[in-house]
């Protein structure tokens, strides 16, 4: 299992359940770099990060270091902790909280019925707090072919979808790769994605199109971004290979990819998802921050 794989799906679990274990001493240290004027931010790109990735640090704290770098939002936010966002004007730029798990997803019929309810009783409560972004997974193959899982999870999402149209609310559906991190994940080609959007036909179901995931299952990612961005609703970064900085320790080109973003007329959030590896892991969010904002 790879350290992503594990790390992700460990820390969401954890803060899902409110159980995540939070170091003071590791929170404070990881200040020491940000006591400087906040970030003049162009306002081309809405700026947000993934809390998972910042597990260690308490939501509290996460939210002080993001109003002091100068943006206001977070990725995967459950409705626990939208108290804590909302105490910091903080916005929850794609909700969690629906999904079973990254492996069961919409794309089997039997957890359908669950699926349903999750996202059934999330959205009142994601219109009561004022959010309008859910996440939502494929699943696994499990032995399934293409075309039955693509079936499937139209088949699900459509069920849905007067509910979210109503509400003025979109599920996203992330794309996820399954060469190292996501073995076996259905959704793992932009292709296949889109033709899910095709199938489920609404404006309020849209794909998370995330970096890093894409660039290891296909590459090419500024093109498919020109030519496919209507189907795109979010995005997420991540330094490849290894999942962390974004910056030349890696092999994107992150202000190119953000400039194709922002021609493309996108409104919507690019919330950084990389792992620090750095020792001030805050320093980093910052740098990526101040690299994506073209």
């Amino acid at each position: 299992m790879t350290t992503y794989k594990k790390n992700r799906r460990t820390v969401l679990k954890n803060l899902l359940a409110g159980s995540a274990i939070v170091s003071t001493s590791g929170a404070l240290s990881a200040f020491t770099t940000l006591n400087t004027n906040n970030l003049a931010l162009k306002g081309n790109i809405n700026h947000s990060v993934c809390r998972w990735c910042y597990g260690d640090i308490a939501l509290d704290d996460l939210c002080k270091a993001v109003k002091e770098i100068g943006f206001s939002a977070i990725d995967l936010v459950g409705p626990k902790d939208w108290p804590t966002l909302q105490k910091y004007d903080i916005y929850s730029s794609m909700c969690n909280g629906a999904e079973i798990s990254i492996p069961d997803g919409f794309n089997r019929t039997e957890h359908h019925s669950t699926l349903i309810k999750n996202y059934t009783d999330i959205i009142p409560l994601m219109v009561k707090a004022g959010y309008k972004d859910v996440i939502c997974f494929s699943g696994n193959r499990k032995g399934m072919d293409e075309e039955t899982g693509l079936k499937n999870c139209a088949e699900g999402l459509k069920k849905l979808m007067p509910l979210a149209e109503k509400n003025g609310i979109t599920i996203h559906m992330e794309l996820l790769n399954s060469r190292v991190d996501h073995g076996d994940y259905m959704c793992d080609k932009s292709a296949w994605g889109i033709e899910l959007v095709k199938h489920v036909g609404s404006e309020n179901f849209k794909l998370l199109y995330d970096i890093y995931h894409m660039q290891i299952d296909e590459g090419d990612v500024i093109r498919t971004i020109k030519n496919n961005h209507q189907y795109f609703g979010h995005y997420h970064t991540g330094g490849v290979p290894g999942r962390n900085e974004i910056d030349e320790s890696q092999e994107l080109f992150y202000p190119a990819i953000m400039k194709a973003i922002v021609a493309t007329g996108f409104k919507g959030y690019v919330a950084q998802e990389f792992i620090p590896a750095a020792k001030d892991k805050l320093a980093s969010l910052k740098k990526a921050v101040e690299l994506c904002d073209v």
